[in-house]
């Protein structure tokens, strides 16, 4: 996702006073854009051509570890991801982004659901693996415009790159760009370490979502941003 700056979008919504079912709507928004996300993150897992980078290390140890699901490995990437913020931050840190442990169970759970959802699909041609690919990221993208409207809670990876930024004084974007590379770089690496020199779990579905996702979230962004934060408000 490497053209979303949520960092931004979070940064430039209007200081106007929220009122309590302002909050209340804007946080039952977020909570659905995280099952889209998961959604979308379990339909591109279906294709078996790589997940999304940001979910890419939990995935290869989903598959090295399989006593527990991808959403238990998920889970356990995002609180790795909120210790760091706590590390980089220290007194800085707010508690209120303390909610990212329970939002971040939520989502594991929510992918495995999604798994669940999509398990009876049967794909063996390599096009409807790819058009797989492309429908989970455009729901992906989709997750993700809403939880950037909803403008709440940054999820786990977000808040991580933020807490970077704000200490090093770094772009945004250019930190999404580098722990996206990241995360891709870890997962070959673990990957080649756990299936004799194999890369598994990071192909060209890892790629495509990366490259398209952030495109498709502004796209979506422009067209609804407007009437959703109408209906918020």
């Amino acid at each position: 996702m490497n053209n979303i700056n949520e960092h931004e979008a979070n940064d430039n919504i209007d200081n106007h006073k929220m009122s309590k079912r302002e909050l209340a709507k804007r946080y039952i928004l977020f909570i659905i854009s995280l099952f889209v996300v998961a959604l979308g993150v379990a339909v591109t897992k279906k294709a078996e051509l790589g997940v999304p980078p940001t979910s890419s290390v939990a995935n290869v140890l989903s598959l090295k570890f399989t006593s527990l699901s991808l959403g238990n490995w998920l889970f356990i990437w995002n609180l790795i991801l909120i210790a760091g913020q706590i590390l980089i931050l220290r007194k800085n840190f707010q508690l209120i982004q303390l909610l990212q442990i329970p939002l971040s169970f939520l989502f594991g759970y929510f992918t495995d659901f999604g798994m669940w959802l999509v398990s009876f699909i049967e794909v063996d041609a390599y096009i409807l693996r790819i058009l797989l690919v492309v429908l989970g990221t455009v729901i992906l993208a989709w997750g993700v415009a809403l939880a950037v409207i909803a403008n709440v809670v940054m999820n786990s990876a977000e808040a991580f790159i933020k807490a970077i930024s704000d200490t090093t004084g770094k772009q945004f974007g250019y930190l999404k760009i580098a722990f996206d590379c990241t995360c891709v770089v870890l997962t070959i690496l673990l990957s080649l370490i756990f299936f004799d020199f194999t890369i598994k779990g990071t192909r060209e579905g890892t790629i495509i979502a990366a490259i398209f996702t952030g495109m498709i979230v502004k796209f979506f962004q422009s067209k609804f941003g407007d009437k959703i934060e109408k209906l918020l408000r």
